[in-house]
């Protein structure tokens, strides 16, 4: 026993001190800066202020918001009416064949997603792979222009951030009773209704996993903007990154990440909430 509750305390010990040197002091550094001032010769001058955070009010800062907003909540959709029917397929895949289709849902993360959107750069080229084969089928008469573009961004943050969809909603959906589908058929639903009452609400949590998981990844990366939008697309990324490296206004960088961070906070314990509302009634009903 004794030697079990000193495994249990120096575990709960690295741990904690893992997280209080990687994760809670740099998060109060980076707020402490939010609050200090940007100077013209030096990153930082010591006097504390709330005027970074009232710029975040500011119209262009707005714009931004509501741009990342909006591009990450289509790519979380794209990326979820893709990955659910491909994790019921695995799912419900013979056990010998899951192994391999899980694999190539991983094989991806072995290569640098900087080198991916190279490859879709290649791709959407005006004369890339795309225009070429579709002039050669005849569909088009001339190139068409999808580089630097709203939909090729879209398209480059589907492609990378697909997978962190598929693995929580295959997790979600290999656990689900396919008795419950029989039964549901059985007693005269149709797909749809199975899909609606059966399969949705009881594979809500990996629903939300997987949401959370894309969302707020689409909102923060800054490369796949610069190389598929041609650094016309801006996301809360692109400002992050340029206002650490290109301005060098670290209290406002560090602002605009406080409050991406809040955002994230906002949204996981949304996902909390619902996960234990969806518990709770299961429980009360018997």
């Amino acid at each position: 026993m004794t030697q079990d509750k000193l495994f249990r305390t120096f575990s709960t010990t690295i741990v904690w001190f893992w997280l209080s040197v990687f994760a809670l002091v740099p998060s109060f550094l980076l707020f402490m800066t939010s609050l200090l001032v940007h100077g013209d010769s030096e990153l930082v001058r010591l006097q504390f202020t709330v005027d970074n955070y009232l710029q975040l009010f500011n119209a262009n800062y707005l714009r931004v918001f509501l741009r990342s907003f909006l591009l990450a909540g289509a790519c979380t959709v794209g990326c979820l009416l893709l990955a659910y029917p491909f994790s019921y397929l695995i799912a419900r895949s013979a056990d010998r064949y899951k192994g391999i289709l899980l694999l190539l849902v991983v094989i991806p993360f072995w290569t640098s997603s900087l080198i991916r959107s190279y490859a879709i750069v290649a791709i959407l080229k005006t004369h890339g792979i795309l225009n070429t084969f579709l002039l050669w089928v005849g569909i088009i008469d001339t190139p068409i222009q999808m580089l630097y573009t709203d939909t090729a961004t879209l398209i480059g943050l589907i492609y990378t951030l697909l997978p962190l969809m598929i693995l929580p909603l295959y997790a979600s959906i290999e656990k689900l009773d396919t008795r419950l589908i029989d039964a549901a058929c059985d007693l005269g639903a149709n797909k749809i209704q199975v899909l609606l009452k059966i399969l949705l609400p009881l594979t809500l949590p990996g629903i939300l996993s997987g949401c959370v998981l894309v969302f707020l990844p689409a909102m923060t990366i800054f490369y796949i903007p610069d190389l598929l939008g041609g650094a016309k697309t801006l996301l809360i990324g692109n400002i992050i990154q340029s206002q650490f490296l290109a301005a060098r206004n670290w209290p406002m960088g560090a602002t605009i990440s406080v409050a991406l961070t809040l955002l994230m906070s906002m949204m996981l314990f949304i996902y909390w909430r619902c996960y234990k509302h969806k518990k709770e009634p299961m429980y009360e009903s018997y």
